[in-house]
């Protein structure tokens, strides 16, 4: 028979039971704090996240409306330049382009704001649009111009002159009420946009871990209506998870302060222009598609993009 055990032997024994307890418990605690909070981060990671995808969605919608509304305006003003001519065949011509323009609005309001391809073939047809009517002004123009020096001494013609350029700046008030931030004749356009990828020797980048820079090259349209004068180009590269490139500063779009990932201010002679930006690379990159917007005056004037492979 086991012999019972002592006061002595007991109290020994109590302690390395409760030295044991405090190896498991004190380990476990430290375990539970760490899970914790590894899932506030996590938390917190997707907020932001949810909130730089709304803040991309409102500027997305922002920038289709604006488009809406540019192509609205091209419309009323082919009605203003049919109203002040006589000519038949350019009378077809402008009704043509003008139900190109309204079928155009129509197609861009059917596409989701979050439809990038869609979206930017519908602002390079609309940079089309916009070149097309200039020139249909400036025809127009030069015609009224022509009649008015021909029927100077006719008080009727003079009548007439005088009552279509009183429609024409009633359209022009109804144009700045839908969108003061649109200058249709006076906007720059930036056309041939290229992004390119480059790693450390200067070279075309193939996978996303070479990737040292981003080379931004695209040529500023010729525009003999637009002011002369330097200018401040931004250009926003954004990775696919819609985080700014290289944020090295802000500037204001649609009543909203932006990142962007470069600039630099050009002289414009409104000749057309070359351009281009380097983009350094300083954070960790995603693989997949790179967005570029370019801005000037407060408005994008181009957009781009170029996909890189892991």
């Amino acid at each position: 028979m086991k012999k019972p055990l002592t006061l002595r032997e007991i109290i020994p024994y109590n302690q390395r039971f409760i030295m044991n307890r405090k190896k498991i418990i004190i380990p476990a605690v430290v375990v539970v704090v760490l899970l914790l909070g590894g899932l506030g981060y996590t938390l917190f990671n997707l907020q932001k996240q949810k909130k730089a995808n709304a803040d991309l969605q409102q500027l997305a919608t922002l920038d289709k409306k604006e488009m809406e509304n540019e192509y609205t305006q091209f419309a009323l003003q082919y009605d203003e330049l049919k109203r002040s001519i006589k000519n038949d065949s350019l009378m077809q011509q402008l009704t043509k382009e003008q139900q190109r323009t309204k079928n155009l609005l129509a197609e861009l309001k059917q596409v989701r704001s979050d439809d990038a391809r869609e979206i930017t073939r519908l602002k390079r047809e609309l940079a089309t649009v916009r070149a097309v009517l200039r020139s249909y002004i400036l025809q127009v123009d030069s015609l009224q111009r022509m009649n008015t020096a021909l029927a100077s001494e006719n008080e009727q013609v003079k009548a007439q002159y005088n009552e279509a350029t009183t429609r024409i700046s009633s359209l022009n008030s109804e144009k700045a009420n839908l969108s003061e931030k649109v200058a249709i004749a006076s906007q720059l356009d930036a056309t041939g946009i290229s992004v390119q990828a480059q790693n450390k020797r200067n070279k075309k980048a193939k996978k996303i871990k070479d990737v040292r820079r981003f080379v931004v090259h695209f040529t500023i349209t010729k525009n003999i209506t637009a002011s002369t004068g330097n200018r401040n180009i931004y250009v926003r590269l954004l990775q696919p998870t819609n985080s700014v490139v290289n944020p090295s500063g802000s500037f204001s779009y649609e009543n909203r302060s932006l990142q962007f990932s470069a600039s630099k201010v050009i002289e414009y002679t409104g000749e057309e222009q070359s351009v281009t930006l380097y983009i350094p690379v300083g954070e960790t990159l995603s693989a997949g598609t790179y967005r570029c917007d370019i801005f000037a005056d407060k408005q994008n004037i181009g957009t781009g993009s170029v996909s890189i492979n892991r």
